[in-house]
């Protein structure tokens, strides 16, 4: 403990600092981080990072999973389901069926089997990744959306033909009439009980007399219940966290109150990015011992090297033939909503763009490592081989698609002038409305109190013209109850406000993050 606690201190302390220069140079902390593990692998006399394979799916996929899912526009999801079901599922099905044929061809020893094992450990795209990547760079919102859609759903698809895969290997044999029972198992099962837990969580903070601190504690440990239960009757804890994630996140307004959310969101955004960074931190420190049982099993190091490059090079090309595909059936299916651009080579070129966005990262790391040493009393075959195809696929494509994404964006000018979001003009109106919704509020349902009540009459003076009272001396209790009601009445407007297709969901969550601050600021008056 005393050797790995002040270590474990400085991967924290070496995260912040990385992060740091990443943004000061303008590239994905990831890229960074990846290769600040592999150097310091090298530093001699630093103790061996091992992670028990058992708890390296249950320590960091909850938690990623179940913040995704929080920040996600579930409207934007359900606008772009058909091209997201897709990505999340078809592409990842013939992504893993593409590196299965390619190595039961190429690789010596390599069954099918096997070859599904790593289809499925590689096949999903880090959200992580790719947001780091791309907020460097203006991309439309609908991109964004189907990006962090299907890195949501696709990490469920991977692990369910990753555990199939696993049996299949272990135990040298597969039945399909068990699968596809146990497939359906998993999927509904998964859902039903994150759905239910999630219930019984949301009931939970309403009811019980939680504050801001227990509040929070509670989410960090909400999502660990969820994929343990799931996984203890066989199910998809993956897919419980999700759907449990997603069900919580529309119930936000409901059972937390504006100091636990606000609270909870840097809790949780400090939480997450140093999950996020140790994990990538690992990515590197995990290579001398994947390259040391290499050689112990005779395998020579440019050979799987090579093999490294051939599954990058049929993931790259798998997604983009996948990309393709998927444009050609919308313009077949549903013309009205292919995407558009100033000229046809340019809209050929979108698909293009969307293939280059699979960068590899957590949720490949997390399944590679988690591949035990035997199954059923049977030692699975080529494990080092297939860590360290894992580890050469994560790193070039964070490299090579990450370091030239933004460039490949900025080049083409895909977005220029095309998808470009009048965002700004959208949170302008949205605040226009809001204050016209205040002001009718207050006129409404306070007009005798408006009367000679100097306090109310400031209060309305303060949301007509949006200026700041001389003092707050003014804020009487009854005032305070007004302001708080008036407060839940913008909430309300802004809910009913992004059932409106044209509204950008992130716009309406800011001023609800604005609504907060305000009643956490008449606490302090």
């Amino acid at each position: 403990m005393h050797t790995i606690l002040p270590f474990l201190l400085a991967m924290i302390a070496a995260i912040v600092l990385l992060n740091m220069w990443a943004a000061k140079l303008k590239i994905a902390y990831p890229i960074l981080l990846v290769v600040a593990g592999l150097l310091i692998s090298f530093i001699p006399g630093l103790p061996v990072v091992k992670i028990n394979p058992d708890l390296i799916f249950f320590l960091f996929l909850p938690p990623l999973l179940f913040e995704a899912a929080w920040t996600i526009s579930f409207k934007e999801m359900k606008k772009w389901w058909r091209i997201i079901g897709s990505f999340a599922f078809l592409v990842v099905f013939f992504t893993a069926l593409s590196v299965a044929l390619v190595t039961n061809h190429l690789i010596p020893g390599f069954t099918i089997a096997l070859g599904f094992l790593l289809g499925g450990i590689v096949s999903p795209p880090d959200a992580v990744s790719t947001g780091a990547i791309t907020k460097f760079v203006k991309i439309p919102k609908s991109t964004s959306a189907i990006l962090e859609g299907e890195s949501l759903l696709n990490d469920a698809s991977s692990l369910i033909i990753f555990r199939f895969a696993l049996v299949a290997v272990g135990t040298g044999q597969f039945i399909w009439q068990e699968a596809a029972v146990s497939f359906l198992w998993m999927v509904i099962g998964g859902v039903g009980i994150g759905l239910l837990l999630a219930w019984i969580f949301v009931q939970a903070h309403k009811y019980l007399p939680t504050d801001a601190p227990s509040d929070i504690a509670l989410t960090l440990i909400e999502p660990y219940f969820m994929y343990w239960i799931a996984e203890q009757v066989h199910s998809s804890g993956v897919l419980a966290v999700v759907a449990g994630g997603l069900f919580m996140s529309s119930k936000r307004l409901i059972f937390l109150n504006s100091a636990s959310r606000i609270r909870g969101y840097s809790v949780w955004e400090s939480f997450v990015f140093i999950l996020n960074g140790i994990v990538f931190l690992i990515i590197g420190l995990e290579l001398p011992e994947i390259v040391g049982g290499l050689r112990s099993k005779g395998i020579p190091l440019g050979t799987a090297i090579g093999y490294g490059l051939l599954v990058t090079g049929v993931l790259i090309a798998a997604r983009i033939i996948s990309s393709y595909a998927a444009m050609a059936a919308t313009y077949i299916f549903r013309p009205s909503v292919a995407p558009r651009a100033s000229s046809n080579s340019r809209t050929w070129l979108m698909p293009l763009l969307l293939g280059w966005t699979g960068m590899r990262g957590v949720v490949s790391l997390a399944a590679a490592l988690a591949i035990p040493v035997k199954y059923d009393g049977n030692v699975i075959p080529h494990r080092d081989l297939i860590l360290f195809i894992t580890f050469v696929v994560i790193l070039l494509t964070l490299l090579v698609q990450g370091l030239t994404l933004p460039y490949f964006i900025k080049r083409t000018q895909l977005f220029t002038g095309l998808y470009a979001e009048p965002e700004e003009e959208l949170s302008h109106a949205v605040k226009r409305q809001l204050k016209q919704h205040i002001y009718h509020f207050l006129k409404g349902k306070y007009e005798h109190e408006l009367q000679g009540h100097k306090g109310v009459e400031k209060m309305l003076e303060h949301w007509e013209e949006k200026t700041k009272a001389a003092d707050d001396d003014w804020m009487s209790e009854k005032n305070k109850v007004i302001f708080v009601e008036m407060l839940e009445s913008q909430r309300q407007f802004l809910v009913e406000l992004n059932k409106d297709p044209a509204i950008n969901e992130e716009i309406i969550r800011r001023q609800l993050y604005q609504i907060d601050l305000e009643e956490e600021r008449l606490k302090v008056i």
